[in-house]
């Protein structure tokens, strides 16, 4: 199989790729905060990132293409999860570094970017769902932690526990507009926590 028959963001390249790849998804992601997806024009993109089009095309081959390879760096650079000693503190440390990606002026409107690829591309959700998985994934440890030391019941859904902390501080970015601040970040992480405690987020049995 060549790389151009795999998905765009599959290929783990180096050397001279790599510093292609990473102008590329620079360039990528600095039109999609200024411009938003529906903006989004490979050869633009090639010419700010000082690569050939052709380049460009065979690689990424559409807008999409980059949108996923994107996805696939954010999810290569995104910090481990905390471990704090209390499920409190590893919540109100993920809400603050959810809260920080979401209110920076280039990464919140990269994030609106890829959200709105997602609703109208079936492979940017895909890609969209595959980058949060990983995230959930790489913080579920924190809730398992919790139910060790007895903070929260057994068979809580760690994955419920995470996303209550995220959404309300994506509610904010993409619908009411309101401030993504310290305190609604801080309050996200008490109301999941309590919630948790209370048991809200044990799985159902199947």
């Amino acid at each position: 199989m060549t790389s151009e028959e795999l998905t765009p963001g599959s290929v783990r390249p180096g050397g001279r790729t790599a510093r292609v790849r990473e102008a590329v998804l620079q360039a990528a992601g600095d039109l999609l905060a200024e411009r938003g997806f529906a903006h989004l024009d490979l050869a633009e993109v090639a010419a700010r990132a000082e690569v050939g089009k052709t380049t460009a095309y065979r690689r990424w081959r559409t807008p999409t293409g980059l949108v996923i390879d994107l996805l696939v760096d954010m999810a290569e650079q995104s910090l481990p999860h905390a471990d704090t000693g209390s499920l409190l503190g590893d919540l109100t440390a993920n809400a603050r570094l959810v809260a920080k990606t979401l209110t920076d002026t280039r990464q919140g409107r990269l994030f609106q970017a890829v959200i709105s690829a997602a609703t109208c591309d079936d492979t940017a959700a895909t890609a969209l769902h595959r980058f949060y998985d990983i995230r959930l994934t790489e913080w579920s440890p924190c809730v398992q932690a919790a139910i060790t030391r007895g903070e929260v019941p057994e068979g809580t859904d760690a994955r419920a526990v995470l996303s209550a902390v995220s959404a309300p501080l994506y509610y904010r970015l993409l619908a009411s507009g309101d401030p993504i601040d310290d305190l609604a970040a801080t309050t996200a992480a008490h109301a999941a926590t309590s919630a948790a405690a209370a048991g809200l987020f044990v799985a159902a049995p199947r």
